[in-house]
Order: C-alpha cells, then structure tokens, then sequence
C-alpha cells in the first residue's frame, strides 16, 4: 500500500489541520482581545493628533488674515488717492 508508506505527510498535515480548527477560536479571541486595547489606544492618539492639527491650521489661518489685511491697509496709505489727483486738476482751471 503505497498510500500509507509516508503516513507522516497525510496523517501530519491531517493532525495539523485538526489542530489548527480546532485552536483557532482560541487563539483568535486572545489576539483579539491583545490587539483591541492597542487599536483603540491608536484611534484616540489619532483623534488628539487631528484635533490639534486642525487648531494649529486655523491660528495660522487667522494670522496670514490679519497679515494680508494689515498690508492692504499699508498699501492703501502709501498709494496716493486718485480723487486728490481730481481735485488739483480741477483747481487749475
């Protein structure tokens, strides 16, 4: 019977397969409950590392808002006022 001459490679690789069907639950469930603390204790860094980000976004917003303002309102002092230019010319006449 040449079937049976190498029981190790069809009763091993049986054995194996059983095992594993059979501790996979196990094994599973203990991953799983290893794994869910580290996930969540990633999900809530995440969460923080997003909450900070957005506010450091948006008080650097805020600042190149107030600097574009403030450099309107120096362009705006340093141009002469076309209406000045209006008035000379109209006092010459």
């Amino acid at each position: 019977m040449a079937l049976f001459d190498n029981g190790f490679k069809m009763g091993g690789s049986l054995v194996v397969g059983a095992g594993v069907v059979l501790l996979a639950p196990i094994v599973v469930s203990v991953v799983a409950s290893v794994l869910k603390p580290i996930a969540k204790a990633a999900i809530k860094g995440g969460l923080l590392a997003y909450g900070k980000a957005k506010e450091s976004i948006a008080e650097t917003m805020e600042t190149v808002e107030d600097l574009a303002v403030e450099a309107k309102a120096e362009l705006a002092e340093s141009t002469p006022k076309p209406a000045k230019a209006k008035k000379t010319a109209a006092a010459a006449k």
